[in-house]
């Protein structure tokens, strides 16, 4: 089944204490677009400016993402620059230039319009809402916000969040949402606004999922080489809705899937600058580290 990620398309500056990448592919609708490719048919809205290098449109095309819905428009891509100690949860903002990006005005081509699942990357949730009016009936609507959007247009996210199936944040987010300190006070709050369900994500220490009054904690992998967390919930959140358009399987086994398929995808994308590990990433490498996590959260019994 096909999915349709709206979100942006950017250019990062990304310094870590194990290196540096300059104007390297990045964008919350690249990361997951990249990582949801492995699993379904992708269709991405986002915008770039003239200046944007084909190369990086070549190696999403490369992945088959269906880049129709692309609008490259004259002047300068957003761009991002940002820095890690390290402790690498939390990202230091260097810059931000919103270029083309600030007057981003998502037009969802008709042949988008019959996606089977929706998910909506970090983006304004007025437009959030503007993309749900030209969509028809999705099996499934997944968004994405921030602080920014929490802090400054929470009446409006609120209003989005009437529309969503599943919410993908993490645990800071979670809380400032919420206004609640406690992570089940908080998820249960959310969960009264509209989704049926709230993953948290929570970066090296790996993801949970509220769905009523029933938990599921998904484990992140002790890796030995990390480069850059930058997209990491971007392609979380790419392997869980990509293996949930593979399977169409929205049962509690299905979701638990899917979710162990997040940690997957995310712990590849750590282990390289920008989207560098996943343009060698084959599917026998996902279905092997699927297995490794299989085993780490294994336990029998009484």
């Amino acid at each position: 089944m096909s999915i349709l990620v709206v979100g942006s398309v950017a250019l990062d500056t990304v310094k870590t204490p194990f290196g540096q990448a300059p104007e390297v592919l990045g964008g919350s609708a690249t990361y997951f677009a990249a990582a949801a490719s492995f699993f379904a048919d992708v269709r991405l809205v986002a915008v770039v400016g003239e200046d944007f290098p084909d190369h990086h449109l070549e190696f999403l095309r490369a992945r088959t993402v269906d880049l129709r819905g692309l609008q490259r428009v004259p002047g300068r891509t957003f761009r991002w620059a940002g820095e890690y100690g390290f402790d690498l949860n939390e990202a230091r903002t260097l810059d931000t230039q919103l270029n083309v990006f600030a007057d981003f005005a998502p037009k969802i081509p008709e042949e988008y319009r019959d996606s089977a699942l929706v998910f909506l990357a970090n983006i304004d949730p007025d437009l959030q809402r503007e993309v749900l009016r030209q969509v028809r009936r999705p099996a499934l609507v997944a968004a994405d916000t921030m602080n920014y959007w929490i802090a400054g247009k929470g009446d409006s996210l609120r209003q989005t969040l009437r529309l969503v199936d599943t919410l993908l944040i993490n645990d800071a987010e979670t809380r400032q949402l919420a206004g609640e300190g406690n992570l089940v006070q908080a998820a249960r709050k959310i969960l009264t606004w509209g989704p049926r369900a709230l993953v948290i994500k929570r970066g090296e220490y790996g993801a949970l999922m509220f769905n009523g009054g029933d938990w599921f904690a998904a484990p992140a992998l002790p890796l030995e080489v990390i480069r850059d967390p930058t997209g990491a919930g971007d392609c979380f959140a790419g392997g869980f809705i990509g293996y949930l358009a593979n399977t169409m399987n929205f049962e509690d086994a299905g979701v638990r899937k899917a979710m162990i398929m997040g940690s997957v995808m995310a712990s590849f994308n750590v282990e390289a600058f920008s989207l560098d590990r996943l343009r060698s990433l084959t599917y026998a490498d996902i279905e092997t580290r699927y297995r490794v996590f299989k085993r780490l959260a294994h336990f029998e019994a009484l």
